[in-house]
């Protein structure tokens, strides 16, 4: 059957999906938390088969750390759930409620978006992530994963299907594609298909959002900054900028560019050079940082660098002004953080910087569905339209407007009979 055909099927379950009771909905994570832990051997045997495929193909270091899958990820995944349990349903909700006459009632009232195809990196936990957000969301899911996954992907997928359908979701609730044809063929759906959500490279992204008419939310680029003012404590900023680099490399929310202002650049940077020197971390600086520390020449090409690596770009700036115009500039606004004591220019670049995520005195690897209590995250989106950051359960719901009438018509307001009388209740 064509993935055409399937993503049809899907859409008719998505109607029967969107109206399950949140009891229903959260049955079904619990039996997906139990038959993952029961059947955590098989995940673990078939996680052991595409890391020995991937050290046989050579794949760098960082898409091998992601691709591993054992018992802490699973626990991990397994507290995920239990804390999406715990969320209240996003489902039904009441947003606004407004008499626009007697008798005459509009509800404002939160509903699933429908039927969501994700496209993700090599990284199994994201499977189980994104399945699960999905389904306390009321959306049907369809996921397509690296192929680095493959085999892990696959006895997931299997896991959580049998659990969800046994809890008593439709039939159709999640689809797993398995190749890169199906991709090409999904993006012609959008009449089945209500959005795309890719995470990966910048031109994997581009290609989906200029080869569809379904909408699509995301990120092409994690390009952050942090910026060091002049009012900031070198002994708080080391380990902040330290983790934000090499906590976990190959994120999109790791630190790329470090902005540092010319007044305690003398002090930082030797510090932060000494840490990084031990951590394997190549600095790369502009011609005042290369005065202030030994470091590898940098280009405005570095500027627009997404490293996904042991690489730190480094800037020596004026001003407060001049680091957020170059943040504005160069970043993607997915997270920029600034280290200062001084609460004024925090607020003035808090405000000034046009980013989903802005920080003070924090690492940007806090830029996270899960640390941000939403039960982790499809993605993260730099758009400005429906979802921003960190896109958890919140930003997998839209709204219909319901209007409970008792026998009203147009044409008395329009003619004068009658008139609106707004009243919120």
């Amino acid at each position: 059957m064509s993935y055409s055909s399937i993503a049809k099927q899907i859409k008719a379950d998505s109607f029967q999906m969107a109206v399950l009771p949140v009891e229903i909905r959260n049955r079904a994570l619990s039996e997906i938390a139990r038959i993952l832990r029961e059947n955590q051997e098989s995940i673990f045997a078939s996680n052991l088969e595409d890391l020995e495929k991937a050290a046989a193909d050579q794949l760098p270091a960082p898409i091998i750390s992601r691709l591993k899958f054992d018992d802490h990820k699973l626990s991990d995944v397994e507290n995920g759930i239990q804390d999406l349990i715990k969320l209240p349903d996003p489902l039904f909700r009441t947003l606004l409620k407004r008499d626009l006459d007697e008798g005459l009632s509009l509800h404002k009232v939160t509903c699933p978006i429908g039927v969501i195809g994700v496209i993700f990196e090599s990284r199994p936990d994201s499977l189980i992530q994104i399945a699960t957000l999905c389904l306390k969301s009321g959306n049907c899911s369809i996921l397509k994963g690296g192929s680095e996954a493959a085999k892990t992907n696959r006895v997931l997928f299997d896991l959580i299907y049998k659990a969800g359908v046994s809890a008593g979701l439709p039939e159709n609730f999640i689809t797993l594609v398995e190749n890169r044809a199906g991709i090409d063929e999904l993006l012609t759906c959008e009449d089945s298909i209500d959005l795309l959500i890719p995470r990966g490279s910048n031109q994997f992204v581009q290609y989906i959002m200029e080869n569809t008419k379904i909408p699509v939310m995301g990120h092409a680029d994690g390009i952050c900054h942090i910026y060091a003012d002049r009012a900031a404590d070198i002994a708080k900023a080391v380990p902040v900028i330290v983790d934000a680099k090499i906590q976990y490399v190959a994120a999109c929310n790791a630190v790329e560019t470090l902005l540092v202002h010319q007044e305690i650049a003398d002090q930082l940077l030797p510090a932060l050079k000494k840490v990084f020197d031990e951590k394997n971390v190549l600095l790369k600086g502009c011609s005042r940082t290369q005065k202030a520390i030994v470091c590898d020449p940098t280009s405005e090409e570095d500027d627009r660098m997404e490293y996904l690596d042991y690489i730190l770009s480094v800037k020596i700036v004026d001003s407060l002004e001049e680091a957020i115009a170059h943040i504005n500039r160069f970043g993607s606004h997915h997270t920029d953080c600034i280290l200062t004591e001084n609460d004024e220019a925090a607020q003035i670049f808090m405000e000034s910087v046009d980013s989903a995520g802005v920080y003070q005195n924090c690492s940007t690897r806090f830029a996270d569905g899960f640390r941000y209590g939403f039960g982790a995250e499809v993605g993260i989106s730099t758009g400005k339209l429906h979802a921003r950051g960190p896109v958890g359960l919140d930003g997998l719901v839209t709204y219909k407007y319901k209007l409970y009438g008792s026998g009203q018509i147009v044409s008395d307001y329009s003619e004068g009979r009658k008139s609106f009388n707004f009243t919120d209740r």
